[in-house]
């Protein structure tokens, strides 16, 4: 396991818009964890962007990557405008493209504001809840599936059956997280960190109406696209509250989406995804 998160998201620049991973998080069956190249390659992104943030990504993971190997990210420098700017990144292993990203950043600017209200009347404080390492530990699991702690977040389901077991439930969940290890006050660390953990527990959601978990050696789970909006500041070292809902699943795909709330109610992000959630026969 990395020492901090901080440490893992700190992309080595190669030359001009190329930059390499220094570190891999183990991932289940040793594929490539896909919060993994969505915070390296947001990181990427921004390290070529001067005095902005990124608001929003959209991304598709192509291949299966490996977790015993570097990754190798290459930016487009697309287009530097007055307000937005817009960087492509793709994702390498072995040479072939194993990932791609469009994100675009904005400067600071006044506007309208609104935004929904983060739900309060089940809300269980984080101290209260046990963290899936806890919850692996009792479910009796070993080896990486059971080794929680390696994703370098402390996530807090309010369920605490729903993460491991394969009891039947409406396709709905809400967990606390935070990143286990201080980070700097660099807001764009905030966002890279928040778009690695967002892939930490969103596809399980749609495995909630179904007799399985994500960690059923019969399952195949993989994302396939992750797209993110950035709202609001935030620190991904503190408590956020992770509210995720899966309207559809078919063709042995799970569409999900996540609304991410700071403690205090603000909306930070959302984000939505579609994975592979197929059965493997045997």
């Amino acid at each position: 396991m990395q020492e901090s998160l901080r440490k893992l998201l700190d992309v080595e620049r190669l030359d001009s818009n190329l930059y390499r991973s220094r570190a891999h998080v183990e991932n289940y069956r040793k594929v490539l964890f896909g919060g993994q190249v969505l915070g390296q390659a947001l990181m990427a992104a921004a390290r070529t962007v001067e005095d902005r943030l990124p608001h929003s990504l959209h991304a598709y993971f192509l291949r299966p990557g490996s977790s015993e190997m570097p990754v190798i990210y290459d930016v487009d420098p697309i287009r530097d405008g007055g307000s937005f700017t817009t960087r492509r990144v793709v994702a390498r292993q072995n040479g072939k493209a194993i990932f791609n990203m469009s994100a675009s950043f904005q400067i600071a600017e006044p506007g309208f504001d609104h935004q929904v209200e983060m739900p309060t009347d089940t809300l269980v404080p984080p101290q209260e809840l046990k963290n899936t390492q806890q919850l692996a530990e009792e479910a009796g699991m070993e080896g990486p599936a059971g080794n929680q702690r390696r994703y370098m977040v402390d996530f807090r389901p309010f369920d605490p059956t729903s993460y491991f077991d394969n009891e039947l439930r409406e396709p709905r969940c809400m967990f606390w997280f935070r990143v286990e290890s201080p980070l700097s006050d660099d807001p764009v660390e905030h966002r890279c960190a928040l778009s690695y953990a967002s892939d930490v527990a969103l596809l399980g959601t749609a495995l909630q109406p179904h007799p399985i978990s994500l960690f059923d050696p019969h399952l195949m789970p993989a994302s396939l696209d992750h797209a993110m909006w950035f709202h609001r500041d935030f620190r991904a070292d503190d408590w956020l509250l992770y509210v995720t809902d899966s309207p559809s699943a078919s063709g042995a795909r799970g569409y999900c989406r996540g609304q991410i709330f700071s403690r205090d109610g603000r909306l930070v992000a959302s984000t939505t995804q579609e994975g592979l959630i197929r059965q493997i026969k045997g």
